[in-house]
């Protein structure tokens, strides 16, 4: 049994021959962000990795990155589908649905896309000891934005360092009216297994309420439901890390420029995974 594992979703991406910018190279020696994630997760002290992706990329992503990955620390695949009554999968709560038979540990849940930093697998690794309540590692907003376009935010109501509520916010652009020391959420959380339970029956009231053709279930909603039920509390760690990412193709040279510099730092080695 692992100790902590980490869950990467990176369903969202294509095959490496569309040009798929969370595939694309930000390190001196061809890493892309989701290597950064795992170094430093590694670090920090989880001991295994699920990739959720769907299967006609398997050859691709393992190519690009899995197959180096897993050189230094165990992975797992778990794939997520998309309905044929459907454009793209149900969302982030029917992806980490699908690494049930592969999690029996506490677990942190990340984008393939996103680069968190490393105080933040830090913290989420030690919240993940406290087995009876889920966290989530929460961003200034300010160190969250892109310059090349809007975003879609989590942000955060806490009360006493737990979790109250987490509204979903999109279009927030550099512009933005609201306090940039706002807490968001970048989808960073740390569950504990017993969450599957609650996945399972909150998606089977999705299927018969939602719009299935269009509707997604998020697992933001899952938890702030587990929250303003009582079952369960989320701490919410606050992390100084400047998140980075691409959600436009214009973000690449600034995520580059960055790792360049962690890396000359001494943050990182040049070659990561040498």
């Amino acid at each position: 049994m692992a100790n902590a594992t980490l869950v990467v979703m990176a369903a969202g991406m294509g095959s490496r021959f569309g040009g798929v910018k969370q595939l694309e190279p930000v390190g001196k020696h061809g890493e892309v962000l989701l290597d950064y994630s795992v170094y430093d997760a590694l670090r920090a002290g989880f001991d295994k990795v699920v990739f959720i992706i769907k299967k006609e990329i398997e050859a691709d992503f393992k190519a690009l990155a899995g197959d180096r990955i897993a050189r230094h620390v165990e992975v797992e695949y778990v794939f997520q589908t998309t309905p044929p009554h459907r454009k793209k999968p149900y969302g982030t709560g029917d992806a980490i649905l699908c690494t049930e038979n592969v999690v029996d540990s506490p677990f942190a849940v990340i984008n393939a896309d996103d680069f968190y930093g490393a105080d933040a697998f830090r913290q989420v690794y030690q919240g993940l000891q406290k087995k009876d309540e889920y966290c989530m590692v929460g961003y200034r907003l300010a160190n969250t934005l892109s310059e090349n376009g809007s975003v879609s935010r989590g942000v955060c109501d806490i009360k006493d360092g737990y979790l109250a509520k987490v509204t979903e916010m999109t279009a927030i652009t550099k512009d933005t009216d609201l306090d940039p020391d706002t807490v968001v959420s970048m989808n960073m959380w740390g569950l504990q297994p017993d969450i599957f339970p609650e996945l399972k029956s909150q998606f089977a009231e999705f299927l018969t309420t939602a719009d299935i053709t269009k509707d997604e279930f998020y697992i933001p909603f899952v938890v702030d439901r587990v929250v303003k039920e009582g079952k369960k509390q989320v701490s919410v760690y606050r992390t100084s890390a400047v998140w980075y990412g691409m959600t436009y193709r214009e973000d690449k040279e600034k995520v580059t420029e960055a790792i360049a510099k962690m890396t000359a730092d001494g943050e990182y080695p040049e070659e990561l995974w040498g």
